[in-house]
């Protein structure tokens, strides 16, 4: 098997950085995510690969908060398109969870199946180079099996795996990933290993059957109860790996201008407000209703896997301490009469 040695990290990425944009799970202040390589500063940054969650995940790689669209020029009454901005560099997104990695398969259903392709998704899914850390030792809000993903096998170009101090396995699993196996080849070492063994999860749900009971819980009065604590601060949907929710907008300046699209959310009032001043999730249960709804059914039925990870980021940061986890149990607790 291949080894990268822990001291050999920087070298490792400097060479993938040399073509294409590398993302990294880095601390910044008191700020963790995935930046850029490219904005590594060794005198205040801390690469924390050894963290199991960083709080930003990576979807912003594919999906970025703030996305510019296209520019136009207004020439009489003819507008014309100036320059689409689809993104086609080279990106590496390096020590992806699985919970992560299964955000972005998430989102892929959504930008790219059911007779529809979203051309700006598209041109930065297709040219993104996957390198996930298997994870061996699940954390205390971790529960990504529960729902369905395998934390040691996640389907990525490359899987690094910690062995202490040998360093990293590291397997290429498609020819992406045997591509940039290639750029690094100088840095690896030949060497018979045994693979860490997956840890006990010590927080779990049972979600089999909650999409089905769901369908019958539409009216059912546990909504009320369930979001009497939630603020609608939104919080929960911009940490997320597979929120989606976005608006469009556009910035003018005399005959100029450009559309973007930018992170929304669902938790917001405004964000189901019509036209007309109607709105048909105005109260605060409603909104939570569908967030939870699209989470555990909807995205069920639809594509057949739901829209939860099990990166349990939502419970760490909530300020009013409401638990998915809790949620799903309540659910299975329900009485709907039938």
């Amino acid at each position: 098997m291949k080894i990268l040695k822990k001291d050999q990290i920087e070298e490792a990425l400097n060479r993938m950085a040399d073509q294409a944009e590398v993302y990294v799970p880095l601390q910044k202040g008191t700020q963790t995510g995935f930046y850029t390589w490219q904005s590594y500063d060794n005198t205040t940054d801390t690469l924390v690969l050894d963290e199991l969650n960083v709080s930003l995940p990576p979807k912003q790689v594919v999906f970025p908060p703030t996305d510019k669209m296209y520019s136009f020029k207004q020439n009489g009454v003819e507008i014309d398109i100036d320059k689409i901005y689809e993104a086609i560099e080279p990106q590496v997104v390096f020590g992806i969870r699985a919970c992560d990695l299964q955000g972005i398969a998430c989102l892929d259903l959504v930008f790219l199946t059911k007779g529809y392709e979203d051309n700006f998704y598209k041109a930065r899914r297709e040219n993104l180079t996957t390198v996930a850390q298997a994870c061996y030792q699940p954390g205390q809000a971790c529960f990504c099996s529960s729902m369905g993903v395998d934390p040691v096998h996640p389907e990525a170009d490359v899987i690094i795996s910690d062995l202490g101090e040998e360093g990293y396995a590291w397997e290429a699993q498609t020819e992406k990933g045997q591509a940039l196996t290639e750029k690094i080849a100088e840095l690896l070492e030949e060497k018979e290993v045994k693979l860490p063994e997956l840890q006990e999860f010590t927080l779990k749900v049972e979600y089999d059957g909650v999409a089905e009971k769901l369908k019958e819980m539409f009216e059912h009065p546990i909504w009320e109860q369930l979001s009497e604590p939630c603020q609608t601060c939104g919080i929960c949907t911009y940490l997320c790996p597979t929120c989606h929710c976005f608006d469009i907008q556009v910035k003018t300046w005399g005959d100029e201008g450009y559309r973007f699209r930018c992170y929304d959310s669902c938790m917001y009032e405004e964000y189901t407000r019509e036209a007309g001043g109607g709105n048909p999730r105005g109260k605060v249960s409603e909104r939570f209703r569908n967030r939870f709804l699209h989470k555990l059914e909807f995205f069920q039925e639809r594509y057949g896997t739901p829209l939860c990870t099990g990166c349990g980021r939502c419970i760490i940061a909530c300020p009013t301490g409401i638990s998915i986890i809790k949620l799903i149990e309540k659910v299975k607790e329900a009485d709907t009469g039938a």
